[in-house]
């Protein structure tokens, strides 16, 4: 939806340039002033990692510090330090708004808020995800099931509003709106359906954030045709701001349960279908999760992956890796950090290299 001229809010946003309040976030550096703007031209390569523990844990809403946690100030400088410049931060939609159409739970907010704050001020860009795979519980049925976007438990409109207050309280052109975390077991018309609901109605508003889309089946690129996400080539954002977001890991069954590759090649040729078609159909492309690990085999997926992405940037914006966090125990296959250790494993080594080039 092209608008002849700035509105007003675009305007003051442009004067305040980029900066960050004590009781909520401000949009930063200038807005966009209507017309066709190539966005992409702006927008630097993003390397990164995926901060989990705000999604962790089976009970819902669960105790914070005991079900489930949130990256530290801390944390996120020593990601900075080492050259990333994005963070992907997974949460809970029913633990930031507990009942559908109702205000954000303050606390829960103040967490993610202070993420925001930390990571913005390290200049970095973060994408809030949603880490609910299109569903989530409802507390009407005292959170015990598990309800799918589009029913008539959570419709869509709820899942449309509780966008719509996170990109008010969030708007900063730093963070990036990941719609959903993983859908599965949507058919990819339903979830299409939602998703081009959700980015006409954030385009309704002022935001000009970069949106990512994922596919359904858990948006795995080597699932991409199978579970029907061809039909994503005729998504349409008035302001041609969305990319497509993917992801894929490397062992036999690809579900990233462990660390082993099946072979030095298979990244490539996993993500390779989706690749083209991503190239066919003009679009921009996002590897949001993969799942890098010390395995020797692994790590040349991993480097070969890397370059083909670095190489062809028409259609590649960047990538988070799989995952950060402090309560992954020393075993966990991906864990990227040995935190308060100085020692860097060799997969983060891996990582920052690339990231260090971006």
């Amino acid at each position: 939806m092209k608008q002849p001229n700035p509105s007003r809010r675009d305007l003051l946003a442009a004067a305040a340039g980029c900066a960050l309040s004590s009781g909520g976030l401000v949009r930063t550096c200038a807005a966009a002033a209507g017309g066709h703007v190539n966005r992409w031209a702006d927008t630097p390569f993003l390397a990164g990692v995926n901060m989990a523990g705000a999604d962790f844990g089976y009970v819902v809403p669960g105790v914070f510090g005991t079900n489930y946690t949130y990256p530290t100030c801390e944390e996120i400088s020593y990601y900075r330090g080492l050259g990333f410049n994005v963070i992907r931060l997974p949460f809970l939609w029913e633990r930031l708004q507990p009942d559908l159409y109702s205000d954000f739970d303050a606390e829960e907010w103040e967490r993610l808020r202070t993420v925001l704050v930390c990571a913005l001020n390290e200049g970095l860009h973060v994408i809030l995800d949603p880490h609910n795979n299109a569903k989530r519980r409802i507390s009407a049925d005292g959170f015990s099931t598990q309800h799918f976007i589009g029913t008539p438990e959570v419709p869509t409109d709820a899942f449309i509003q509780f966008w719509l207050e996170l990109i008010r309280r969030a708007p900063s052109k730093q963070v990036i709106y990941g719609l959903m975390n993983e859908p599965v077991d949507i058919s990819a018309q339903a979830w299409f359906d939602i998703a081009q609901a959700c980015i006409n109605a954030i385009r309704r508003t002022d935001a000009t954030n970069m949106i990512l889309a994922p596919g359904t089946m858990w948006t795995s690129a080597h699932l991409w045709r199978q579970g029907g996400n061809e039909i994503f080539s005729d998504l349409v954002d008035p302001i041609g701001y969305t990319a497509i977001e993917v992801h894929q890991y490397f062992d036999g069954d690809s579900s990233g349960r462990t660390g082993d590759a099946v072979s030095p090649t298979i990244g490539l040729e996993r993500i390779a279908e989706f690749d083209a078609w991503a190239r066919r159909n003009n679009r921009k492309a996002f590897l949001g999760e993969f799942g890098p690990s010390p395995d020797p085999v692994n790590l040349q997926a991993l480097e070969k992956l890397l370059v083909h992405i670095s190489e062809n940037r028409d259609v590649w914006i960047g990538w988070t890796a799989w995952a950060a966090g402090p309560w992954w125990p020393d075993d966990f296959p991906f864990k990227l950090d040995y935190l308060p250790s100085t020692v860097i494993p060799p997969q983060t080594r891996v990582l920052m290299d690339f990231a260090r080039k971006r």
